[in-house]
């Protein structure tokens, strides 16, 4: 049996709350709801009239499924490669998704993905330049 390879398992569960959030998003334009408005009905104006609240989770969850899957443009930069900007972006994407109430699940899919991304982190896992692949290992010995 090989090793688990952090990184690739957080990426797949945040793909998986990415494509959740995105049809959270859709669906709170039909039904409109902030997930905390039983205690407060001052957070209604980011879903109706406008639907701003809604828009931000639909452009948040085409960039991360586009960051994780990811696009020919994006794969092999430095923002894919890095680590540290997903550990800065998902809260952000979390906290939007919290607020609606269709997108409860992939908020917590978000942290999930963080935890794991930050365990990859602390052991020192890349993300390699080429999508889906594993870091080459070095070889020993003299060299020709």
């Amino acid at each position: 049996m090989g090793r688990l390879i952090k990184n690739h398992w957080a990426r797949l569960i945040a793909m998986t709350a990415a494509a959740y959030q995105i049809a959270a998003a859709l669906e709170s334009f039909f039904w409109p709801k902030i997930f905390f408005d039983f205690l407060t009905k001052t957070l209604d104006g980011a879903v109706k009239p406008v639907p701003a609240l809604q828009i931000i989770n639909l452009l948040l969850g085409i960039a991360i499924l586009a960051w994780e899957w990811p696009l020919g443009l994006i794969a092999g930069t430095s923002i894919h490669r890095s680590l540290e900007a997903r550990l800065a972006s998902f809260p952000l994407a979390s906290l939007a998704a919290i607020l609606i109430y269709q997108g409860t699940n992939p908020a917590i899919y978000y942290l999930v993905a963080m935890v794991v991304y930050f365990w990859a982190y602390s052991e020192g896992e890349i993300v390699c330049a080429k999508p889906w692949t594993l870091p080459q290992r070095g070889r020993g010995g003299a060299k020709p």
